[in-house]
């Protein structure tokens, strides 16, 4: 899995493995925080982090565009510097008065602005690590690895959040409301350790860093890649743009889990558990799991004596320390926002799973094209969303729940199974792996080569629109009956599935 791939690839991944803790670890609680210190509505608290999440991703566009002249790692160290100054705007806690408000907002401004010049530049940069023909058949497996050091971050971001939050409010004596604050200020210290990274190991990677337009034409050379025609450019940009119009409705029905799954595990999810569920809410146990998957693929992989043992060791290890840690009888409280540590999870534990499939189908010649996988996609995503409508039938729509007084109820109104969240984000981490890092492989691979820094940018401005559209949740939240709330994603994902297999010919050929 982790063999013969560039060495640059490593340290890019991990220098955006600590931005992505950060970012994580503040999303986390993003929009709970929104409606406990500013009373804000459900409607409204939606709307202010959807509005975030697609400034996030349509600013790398802009950052694309200016990386395509002054270079993507010049770009990349200035979105840091950027980010640093936003969270750290965002970590004072200066209560739930007007001012406040506009700080916080000037805070995601910076923040979104930082990333957009960080995010999609790195990508790039990995991107071009594969241009070497001696990597060009590494690509797609190089994404995989790339995306799950993403979630590597992401799978300790709701821990983190909660805990300090926690600490904050015990050990300080600091209020529920500021106490959100300490957990925004993860992600400068986060943002320190990825600047590290970057420049300690920048040595394996410079070369992709770009600078000027002499630095561009030479890259584009060592690539071997002939010279596209005018035609050969229109098609490979209309065919990103068709993939981007499908991959917006992904994201619209993804980042749910930031949102109404939130507000489901907030309100209508059961909020303790025992036994072996109570395990899963321990992120050291998913992390022992974690081991186990990796070091049963190199027990069978390994070419010597020395590797199996070892990895039947880790193994052992891993089981007795999960055996030691059930406790048939002891329960545990859950807070709704510890929910999104299972999709970073999944993605971690699944994708060496998912990379022997498709390196066995490879082996073949049966392997899907990435449109094809990400068609796929979108098809799983509607199931778990058909998941989530079943599982919400007979329960009362959010706002029509009142107490005595006749005042909205807006917590623990039912005790639906945690499972059926679990469940969900397994479901949805599949259409995931089937669909992100095969999309942005697919974007660095078909782009041509004067605009890679605007293609990938597209793929984040499809991404944002779809971040933007998360707000239908928010808006759907006490409108309307759960399960109707859950069909319209259901609906939509399998629209832009149908949309995509009607197109497959036209992308499989740019292919």
């Amino acid at each position: 899995m982790f063999e013969n791939q560039p060495k640059g690839l490593f340290a890019l991944a991990l220098a955006n493995t600590g931005e992505r803790f950060g970012y994580y670890t503040m999303l986390a609680v993003f929009a709970l925080f929104l409606r406990a210190n500013y009373g804000l509505s459900p409607a409204m608290a939606g709307t202010i982090y959807s509005s975030f999440l697609m400034l996030v991703y349509f600013l790398p566009l802009i950052g694309g565009i200016m990386a395509d002249k002054f270079g993507f790692g010049r770009m990349v160290t200035t979105g840091i510097i950027i980010m640093f100054a936003g969270y750290l705007l965002l970590s004072v806690p200066l209560g739930g008065d007007t001012v406040a408000l506009v700080v916080m907002l000037a805070a995601l401004l910076l923040i979104g602005f930082g990333t957009g010049l960080f995010k999609g530049n790195l990508q790039v940069m990995v991107g071009d690590l594969y241009n070497d023909p001696k990597y060009a058949d590494k690509r797609d497996s190089g994404f995989s690895i790339f995306y799950m050091a993403i979630n590597i971050g992401a799978l300790f971001a709701p821990t983190a959040a909660i805990k300090i939050k926690e600490y904050a409010e015990t050990a300080l004596g600091y209020s529920s409301n500021d106490a959100y604050h300490f957990s925004f200020a993860v992600a400068c210290a986060s943002l320190i350790l990825s600047i590290i990274i970057y420049y300690v190991f920048r040595y394996t990677f410079r070369h992709t860093e770009g600078g000027t337009k002499k630095d561009a034409a030479k890259a584009d050379a060592a690539s071997g890649e002939p010279e596209l025609t005018k035609e050969e450019t229109s098609q490979r940009i209309v065919a990103l743009c068709l993939v981007f119009a499908v991959v917006i409705f992904f994201w619209m029905a993804f980042h749910q889990n930031g949102l109404s799954l939130t507000y489901f595990a907030d309100e209508f999810t059961a909020q303790s558990a025992d036994g072996v569920q109570a395990m899963c809410f321990n992120v050291w146990n998913l992390v022992a799991v974690i081991f186990i998957v990796y070091a049963s693929f190199s027990l069978f992989q390994s070419k010597t004596s020395k590797g199996k043992a070892i990895s039947f060791a880790i193994i052992v290890v891993a089981v007795l320390f999960l055996i030691l840690q059930y406790n048939p009888d002891g329960s545990i409280s859950i807070s709704a926002p510890i929910f999104q540590q299972f999709n970073p999870f999944y993605v971690v534990a699944l994708t060496p799973v998912s990379m022997a499939i498709f390196g066995t189908l490879a082996a073949k010649g049966k392997e899907p094209s990435a449109p094809r996988k990400i068609a796929y996609g979108m098809i799983v995503a509607a199931i778990a969303y058909a998941l989530m409508a079943f599982g919400s039938f007979g329960l009362p729509t959010p706002e029509t729940v009142m107490d005595a007084d006749g005042n909205p109820v807006g917590k623990h109104v039912a005790d639906v199974t945690p499972n059926l969240l679990i469940m969900v984000y397994l479901v949805l981490t599949f259409g995931e792996l089937l669909l992100s890092p095969m999309g942005i492989s697919f974007v660095s691979k078909v782009a041509p080569p004067k605009y890679k820094g605007m293609m990938m940018g597209g793929w984040f401005v499809a991404t944002a629109i779809g971040n933007q559209l998360v707000v239908v949740g928010g808006l759907l939240w006490g409108a309307v009956p759960l399960w109707v709330c859950w069909s319209v994603f259901l609906g939509v994902c399998l629209v832009a599935a149908i949309f995509m297999f009607t197109m497959m010919k036209r992308l499989e050929k740019v292919c």
